[in-house]
């Protein structure tokens, strides 16, 4: 399998890259969920979110890098088989998925930040605190936080079951191509 995207078939790097994504996002979503379960006297009380942070951090880098990789190599042509309200349908998705993704970290990064602390990462580096103080900036913050957290866990879904229907009721490649296997059965538009 070739690294780079081809116009037929997602490359390695795409296809590694989407698939941790996706696990470190509902590994934070779980974790989000019981660390605002932990009562004062847990162990966990500051080494859950000290974690979130420092994974929702290294993900917010892997998705900018996902960003740059979609104009460097970019992604393969739809199926012929696509109608244009599916074209449109993918692009939204994934448009959205995006924009939540990339706005779910930014309010985490505010929440933490509200303070004017910088956030450590694993105590390799620390990510300064360049806006804080804003009037209820940690609540407000919060707030979209977890809102954006559901929607996207909704909107991952759906994601999900669009796939397995072009899968199963389709029939087309398109899942198939995001796990690294050829395109055989429909072609993409030239």
């Amino acid at each position: 399998m070739q690294w780079r995207n081809s116009p037929n078939s997602y490359g390695l790097l795409s296809i590694s890259v989407h698939w941790l994504v996706a696990l470190v996002f509902f590994g934070l979503f779980g974790l989000g969920l019981w660390m605002v379960e932990l009562d004062y006297y847990s162990a966990w009380r500051q080494t859950g979110p000290e974690l979130h942070k420092s994974i929702g951090l290294l993900l917010f880098a892997l998705m900018l890098l996902r960003l740059l990789w979609r104009f460097l190599s970019p992604l393969p042509l739809p199926l012929s088989s696509y109608s244009r309200l599916t074209r449109l349908g993918a692009k939204l998705g994934h448009g959205l998925l995006y924009l939540g993704l990339f706005a779910l970290m930014i309010a985490g990064y505010l929440i933490s930040t509200a303070d004017g602390q910088g956030i450590s990462v694993f105590d390799w580096f620390e990510v300064p605190a360049l806006l804080s103080g804003l009037p209820n900036q940690e609540d407000l913050a919060g707030l979209v936080h977890e809102y954006l957290a559901w929607a996207l866990v909704v909107l991952t879904v759906l994601h999900g079951l669009a796939a397995l229907k072009h899968h199963y009721v389709d029939r087309d490649v398109t899942l198939l191509r995001m796990l690294g296997r050829a395109a055989t059965n429909s072609q993409p538009d030239k």
